[in-house]
């Protein structure tokens, strides 16, 4: 099974899709802001698109399958407030749309899974409420994945282990649920072969956990003293860093598990660091 794939926002998750569909001869059209990550992507055997600039209607028109990991802003939906009619025309065999877990809110360290209501918390997660009923409203064949705290190769926790940076923030039954960039790809090429259209999926592993386990574990792995303790109340933080703690839940992930008959490569942070550490990661 080959395709056209029109990856809107071509970054980190899409990317490494499309390490799994180009062997496969696929043809991907990539979109991105920057004429330097542009050439990146032509040298990765993507097509690439410097939007926004250029018009997007004729390449949703030639596109038989659609990714949109394209952030929403104050307004909604960039790609659906420019193209909303070329995707209402559009006859794609499958459209994906990476959200985020952030629309079910805080949970007080309880479970979540897609019947869930969302009550997000925080800004970005109302402004993922509105782009996911904002896709949902074209007709199309969409498929949403809300995705947990990505890592991978280039964002994992050992650079500032070994730079000395690294903080464990300390925040009473505090949790988060994670997912390495590989199995995100899996589950998106798993949909994309057995599409099942109006389908939500939470993409997370198996271990929510403490954050400062997983820097803890890091440090461990590379045979290093234990980065120091923060507590939350008192740490200097961004205001940004400081809202992800703002909500605390387990995830669950169950159906995509069940409905795509994933098996998740990293099923805990243990072996998505242990692997990118024998991959050689800084």
């Amino acid at each position: 099974m080959t395709g056209t794939l029109l990856s809107l926002g071509h970054g980190y998750s899409a990317q490494a899709l499309a390490r799994r569909l180009l062997p496969q001869g696929w043809r991907i059209i990539g979109t991105t802001r920057s004429p330097d990550k542009a050439e990146a992507l032509r040298r990765d055997g993507v097509e690439p698109v410097i939007w926004p600039g250029t018009p997007l209607a004729p390449l949703i028109a030639g596109a038989s399958h659609i990714l949109c990991s394209v952030a929403p802003g104050p307004g909604g939906d960039p790609v659906v407030a420019e193209a909303a009619a070329a995707l209402r025309a559009a006859r794609p065999a499958w459209v994906g749309y990476l959200s985020t877990t952030g629309v079910y809110g805080d949970h007080d360290g309880g479970w979540v899974d897609e019947t869930s209501p969302l009550t997000p918390s925080t800004l970005r997660g109302v402004q993922r409420v509105r782009a996911e009923a904002e896709w949902q409203a074209l007709g199309l064949p969409l498929h949403i994945f809300r995705l947990a705290g990505i890592y991978g190769p280039g964002r994992g926790p050992f650079a500032k282990v070994r730079n000395g940076t690294a903080r464990r923030i300390l925040k009473p039954g505090q949790v988060f649920s994670r997912i390495h960039v590989e199995d995100i790809a899996q589950v998106l090429e798993a949909s994309i072969r057995h599409p099942d259209p109006g389908a939500v999926y939470n993409v997370c592993d198996d271990d929510p956990a403490p954050p400062e386990a997983v820097i803890g574990h890091a440090a461990q792995l590379l045979g290093l003293p234990l980065p120091p303790a923060e507590d939350f109340a008192t740490a200097e933080m961004t205001p940004l860093a400081r809202s992800f703690y703002a909500e605390n839940k387990r995830v669950r992930n169950d159906r995509m598990k069940r409905d795509l008959a994933v098996r998740l490569l990293y099923p805990s942070y243990r072996e998505g660091l242990a692997a990118l550490l024998a991959e050689g990661e800084d």
